[in-house]
């Protein structure tokens, strides 16, 4: 009998691209995949490590999937991930129920624990099995990170830079293209030094101008950009590659240059402002995501205030913010953690209501206009899609009142909106 195998992918991007060359390699070989655990002979939890709320919701769904192997059908619990790769004595003795415990990158030996067989290091097996709608896909260019930001443990986890080369990323480019992606999500963890570490140094700028010249692809877009690492090479590929978004999701973490200069950014806020400035002299019509950290340690009421102005001054179009949550083995663990939890999130709330302002403005302002969306989701005729300007899961959306296919780019009359979406009809 066939054995049948569940996959719970926790976490971010790069995390859902490993589960996905896991899901290929499944896929490929005997092993029956199901959607539903509770049907599955094996569950393997793909867990994320970065963060206390991820950490917490990593741990209950392996308990979640270790309670059903006591109580249902799954007879098998596997673990991997970023969680495993750092705490793999901590989770085995706490969950015993747990029968094997891999890394991140361990797909192969997944497989072979799973099946019984071994599997050679370029076996086609591995090419990926989307988990994501098939008209957009995330492209990992690179693992790991250099960068040593104080606060985070991506390095302890993940391990240095460790870029792929451009013919491998376009071989993947291209079978995605084949099979009907329309859409590349570019992610490293720092995708603005991407290629420092080749034997044969490339570029971000080197990588996106061979990314332009794929048929099929229609969009590409850029996350997880560090200001720092921002060069004007990059900022001109942006401008000149047709079919790079008007798009850029750069983490800026703070503008306080105490708390910047804490944080190891490598970057004070003129030095910010500089690259943004740069960009939307180059790119006018750029659409900026960014990510946030409030309560960091010694963060005082003028750091905070300068926060505040800067992204009042700055109008991101889209904004995240975290409240900062020590990290063991980084060097802001060495800080005292001092800004009480409810200073902490009232501080986040404070950017929260702000940002609404922004994103109610720049939403309005669209109103009258007609946008090129590609939809996610259609039935009944009613559609939710994207502009360019807003990346799935995280971004805003437009919501379509009218008959669109899902995977399909379609222009959008904008009629109303709100500080998370618009509204819109199809251009008849």
């Amino acid at each position: 009998m066939e054995k049948s195998v569940n996959i719970i992918s926790l976490g971010c991007a790069k995390n859902l691209v490993d589960s996905e060359i896991l899901l290929g390699g499944l896929n490929k070989s005997e092993l029956i995949v199901t959607e539903n655990p509770e049907d599955a002979d094996t569950i393997i939890v793909n867990t994320c490590g970065f963060l206390d709320m991820a950490r917490e919701e990593s741990v209950d769904t392996i308990l979640q999937a270790a309670e059903l192997k006591k109580t249902g059908k799954p007879t098998e619990l596997v673990v991997m991930g970023c969680l495993s790769e750092r705490y793999p004595e901590e989770i085995s003795a706490e969950i015993p129920e747990i029968d094997r415990i891999f890394g991140s990158n361990d797909h192969r030996q997944i497989v072979s624990f799973l099946t019984g067989k071994e599997y050679s290091k370029d076996d086609p097996l591995f090419y990926r099995s989307l988990m994501t709608p098939n008209h957009y896909a995330y492209i990992k260019i690179a693992e790991g990170c250099d960068n040593g930001c104080s606060f985070c443990s991506i390095p302890i986890m993940r391990g240095l830079q460790k870029s792929r080369t451009i013919s491998a990323i376009m071989d993947e480019a291209n079978r995605l293209a084949q099979k009907g992606t329309k859409e590349l999500l570019v992610i490293a963890q720092d995708s603005t030094s991407y290629g420092w570490d080749l034997d044969t140094k490339v570029y971000l700028s080197d990588l996106l101008r061979e990314l332009n010249t794929v048929d099929g692809i229609d969009w590409i877009r850029i996350h997880y950009a560090h200001p720092a690492h921002l060069s004007q090479r990059i900022i001109d590929s942006i401008a000149e590659s047709e079919k790079v978004c008007n798009y850029l999701d750069m983490p800026v973490q703070h503008a306080s240059d105490a708390i910047l200069k804490s944080m190891k950014r490598g970057l004070n806020q003129k030095g910010i402002r500089d690259r943004i400035n740069r960009l939307r002299e180059s790119v006018p019509e750029i659409a900026l995501r960014t990510t946030l950290i409030v309560g960091y340690p010694g963060e005082t009421e003028d750091d905070f205030k300068e926060l505040s102005d800067f992204v009042e001054d700055i109008r991101f179009d889209r904004l995240g913010v975290f409240t900062y949550s020590e990290e063991e083995g980084t060097t802001a663990a060495d800080l005292d953690d001092n800004i009480p939890r409810d200073i902490k999130n009232e501080r986040k709330n404070q950017i929260i209501e702000l940002q609404h302002g922004i994103s109610l403005e720049r939403n309005e302002s669209l109103i009258g206009k007609s946008l090129k969306v590609l939809v996610d989701q259609a039935e009944n005729n009613i559609g939710v899609g994207r502009t360019e300007f807003d990346s799935p899961e995280i971004d805003n959306i437009v919501h379509i009142n009218g008959e669109v296919a899902k995977g399909e780019f379609v222009n959008i009359d904008i009629k109303a909106a709100n500080e998370y979406e618009l509204i819109g009809k199809p251009v008849k």
